[in-house]
C-alpha cells in the first residue's frame, strides 16, 4: 500500500498554500493550469496535454498492457469572492478566493503523479485531469466537446468535493444522485416609461413583476410531486431605476433552479415560462429569458461507489451513507452523465467555515488521506 514521508507531505501542504495565494476564476486559470502542469512534468507522464476546453489539462500515465482508462478530475478555478482569512498564504487580491476547496481538490490530484509514477499501473491508464470554469458550469461541457479530449476518452471518472461540517477525511458516499441538477434564469419584462405623475401614459410592469415572483415561487407546489425534491431561489428583483420623477416601463427577476432530476428540472422549466407568458400577455408586456450556469444532476454508478467504501474500508477511514442528495451543484454531472463514475465528499472538519464563506480554508491535514483513497481506486481498478 503507498504511504507518504513526511517531505511528501511537506511539499503537498506547499503547493495547496501557493495555489490558495494565486487564486484565478473560471476562464482566467493559465497561470493555475501552467503551475500545475509544471509539477506533473517532474514525473515524467507519458504525455501531458494542454489547453482542453479552455485553460484544462491531463496528464496520462500508461500501464504496461491494454486496459481501462481511469480519470481522476479536479478543478482548476477560484471564487469571485473577496477572502477575509488573515493567513500568511491568503489570496493575493481583493476580489478572488481559493472559498471552495479547488487548491486543495488540484493539490490531491497532483499528488497522485508521484506514486504512480514510482509505480505504473499493471494496465490501462490513469489520467489526471484539471478542469477548467468549474464554478460557473461551463467547464466539464466544454472540455468534453473539445477534439484533444478524445485523447483521454475515459473508462471510469472520479472525483470528490471537501465537506464541512463532516469529520475530518470521512469519506461520504450516495449512491444514485448524489448533488442536484440546478440552472439560473433571468426574466426580462419591458412595458414603457412615462412620468410619475402620468403613469396612465405608460406601462408600469410592477404589477406583473409581483405576480410572476408569486407564481414562481409556488411552481414547486403546484406542479412538482410530493416525493420530488425541489428549490426555487429568488435573487435578484428589480423594477426601473431610483427616479422618483418616472414610472418604471421595465424589470428584471432572477432565479436559481434546483432538482434532484433532470426530467423534473424540465418540467419546472416549461413551467415557469409558459405561466410568465400568460402574466406578460395579460399586463401588456413583452418579456424575454436566458438560462446561465447550467449544472446536470451527478449520478453515481452503484459499481463505482462499491469501490470506493471498498478503497476507504482499506485505509480505515469512516464511512457516512447519505440518504438524500446534496442541494449544492457540481458539474461533474457532465462526466457521469456519460461514463460510469462517482462524486464522493471528503470530511473538512466538523467546525470547519462552510464553502463559499469568507473565512473558509481547505484543512492541509486531509490531503494526504485524499490522494492515497484516490490511488486506492485506481489500483483496485488496474492492477493486475
Amino acid at each position: 500500500m503507498a504511504t507518504m514521508t513526511k517531505d511528501y507531505r511537506n511539499a503537498l501542504t506547499a503547493m495547496r498554500r501557493h495555489l490558495h495565494k494565486h487564486p484565478e476564476t473560471a476562464h482566467q486559470e493559465k497561470a493555475t493550469s501552467d503551475y500545475v502542469a509544471d509539477f506533473l512534468s517532474q514525473f515524467d507522464p507519458d504525455k501531458i496535454i494542454r489547453k482542453i476546453g479552455g485553460n484544462g489539462l491531463a496528464a496520462v500515465f500508461s500501464g504496461n498492457k491494454k486496459g481501462p482508462v481511469v480519470m481522476i478530475r479536479a478543478e482548476l478555478d477560484a471564487l469571485p469572492l473577496k477572502e477575509e482569512n488573515q493567513l500568511a498564504y491568503r489570496s493575493a487580491y481583493s476580489d478572488r478566493g481559493h472559498l471552495c476547496g479547488h487548491d486543495g481538490h488540484m493539490t490531491m490530484v497532483a499528488g497522485l503523479a508521484p506514486l504512480i509514477s514510482a509505480s505504473k499501473p499493471g494496465r490501462g491508464r490513469v489520467v489526471l485531469f484539471f478542469q477548467p470554469a468549474e464554478e460557473t458550469g461551463e467547464g466539464a461541457r466544454k472540455s468534453i466537446e473539445d477534439e484533444k479530449f478524445k485523447e483521454i476518452e475515459p473508462d471510469y471518472v472520479y472525483a470528490l468535493h471537501n465537506l464541512p461540517g463532516y469529520e475530518k477525511s470521512s469519506v461520504v458516499l450516495k449512491r444514485d444522485v448524489f448533488a442536484s441538477a440546478s440552472k439560473g434564469l433571468i426574466i426580462k419584462l419591458e412595458g414603457a416609461s412615462s412620468h410619475a405623475g402620468h403613469p396612465e401614459g405608460g406601462n408600469n410592469p410592477s404589477v406583473a413583476t409581483g405576480l410572476i415572483l408569486q407564481s414562481v415561487l409556488s411552481i414547486p407546489q403546484r406542479k412538482v410531486p410530493l416525493h420530488e425534491s425541489v428549490l426555487i431561489t429568488p435573487i435578484h428583483l428589480r423594477v426601473g431605476r431610483p427616479a422618483f420623477g418616472t414610472s418604471p416601463g421595465e424589470g428584471e427577476l432572477m432565479f436559481t433552479l434546483r432538482a434532484h432530476s433532470n426530467e423534473i428540472m424540465e418540467t419546472m422549466e416549461k413551467a415557469i415560462l409558459k405561466e410568465v407568458r400568460e402574466i406578460a400577455k395579460s399586463h401588456d408586456l413583452s418579456f424575454n429569458y436566458s438560462w446561465t450556469e447550467p449544472f446536470e444532476v451527478v449520478k453515481n454508478d452503484g459499481n463505482c461507489v462499491d469501490m470506493i467504501n471498498k478503497c476507504a474500508e482499506n485505509l480505515d477511514l469512516t464511512i457516512v451513507n447519505r440518504e438524500i442528495p446534496f442541494p449544492w451543484s457540481e458539474d461533474f454531472g457532465v462526466f457521469t452523465s456519460r461514463y460510469p463514475g462517482a462524486l464522493f465528499g471528503l470530511g473538512a472538519g466538523k467546525n470547519t467555515p462552510q464553502l463559499h464563506h469568507p473565512n473558509y480554508n481547505f484543512p492541509d491535514d486531509i490531503l494526504e488521506k485524499g490522494t492515497l483513497l484516490f490511488y486506492q481506486i485506481i489500483a483496485g481498478h488496474l492492477n493486475d
